[in-house]
C-alpha cells in the first residue's frame, strides 16, 4: 500500500483553452464602458459649455444691430466647443473643468485665456469683442475715407473750372504750346537780329568802308 501510495502521483490541474468568443464579448463590454464613459464626459463639457453661453448672450447682445461678426454656437463632436465668431472659440480642458479661450490668427492659434473660474472666461470674451468692434470701426472708416478720395478730385476740378483754373490735360497742352510759342519767337528774333546785323554792316560799308577801302586797297569788290 506504501508502494502504491508513492506511485500515484497529485492530479496537475490544466489551464483552460482559450476562448475567442469569450474574448469578444469582454472587448464588447469594455469598449461599451469606454463609450459610455466619454459619452458622459463630452455631456459634462456641452453642459459647462452651454452654461458659458448663456452667460455670453447679453455681452453680444449689446453689440450694435447691424453688427454682424458674433454668432455664439456650440459645436458638438469629439471636442466640443463654443465659437463666438469665425477665429475665436472656447474648449474644455483635459479635465473638463477647466475653460480654454483660442483664437485663430495669421501667425497661429493663441490661448487668450484659461481658467476654471467662467467669470474669467466672460470677461475675457467681453474685452475680446470689444476689441472687435473698434477694429470693425477703423476698417469703416478707412474704406469711407478710400471713397471719399475720388469725390473729393471731382469737386476740386469742378471748383477749378468754376473759378477758371486749367484742368491738367488743359495745362499740358498750353505748356506745349506755350513752348512752340517761345521756340518761333526764339527763332525769329535770331533772324531779325542777323539782318539788322548784316543791315547795319551794309550801310556801314556803303558810307565809310567803301571809302576807306579804295583808299588803301584799291578799287571795292563790289
Amino acid at each position: 500500500m506504501r508502494t502504491d501510495a508513492m506511485e500515484e502521483k497529485p492530479e496537475v490541474p490544466q489551464a483552460p483553452k482559450p476562448d475567442l468568443a469569450a474574448a469578444v464579448r469582454r472587448a464588447r463590454v469594455e469598449n461599451a464602458e469606454r463609450a459610455q464613459a466619454l459619452a458622459e464626459l463630452r455631456e459634462i463639457e456641452m453642459g459647462r459649455l452651454a452654461l458659458l453661453e448663456s452667460e455670453l448672450k447679453p455681452v453680444v447682445g449689446q453689440a450694435p444691430p447691424d453688427v454682424d461678426l458674433f454668432d455664439l454656437t456650440i459645436s458638438p463632436g469629439e471636442r466640443p466647443r463654443l465659437f463666438l465668431d469665425m477665429v475665436a472659440f472656447v474648449e474644455m480642458g483635459r479635465d473638463r473643468r477647466t475653460y480654454r479661450f483660442f483664437q485663430d490668427t495669421v501667425h497661429g492659434r493663441v490661448l487668450i485665456a484659461e481658467s476654471q473660474q467662467i467669470d474669467r472666461i466672460v470677461a475675457a470674451a467681453t474685452d475680446y469683442v470689444a476689441r472687435r468692434l473698434v477694429e470693425r470701426e477703423r476698417t469703416l472708416a478707412v474704406e469711407r475715407e478710400e471713397s471719399r478720395q475720388p469725390a473729393d478730385s471731382v469737386r476740386q476740378l469742378a471748383a477749378a473750372a468754376a473759378f477758371g483754373e486749367e484742368r491738367p490735360s488743359e495745362t499740358t497742352w498750353g505748356r506745349r504750346i506755350g513752348s512752340a510759342f517761345a521756340f518761333l519767337l526764339m527763332t525769329l528774333g535770331s533772324a531779325t537780329l542777323i539782318c539788322l546785323v548784316a543791315l547795319g554792316g551794309y550801310v556801314a560799308w556803303t558810307l565809310w568802308l567803301r571809302g576807306l577801302w579804295t583808299r588803301w586797297f584799291g578799287p571795292p569788290p563790289f
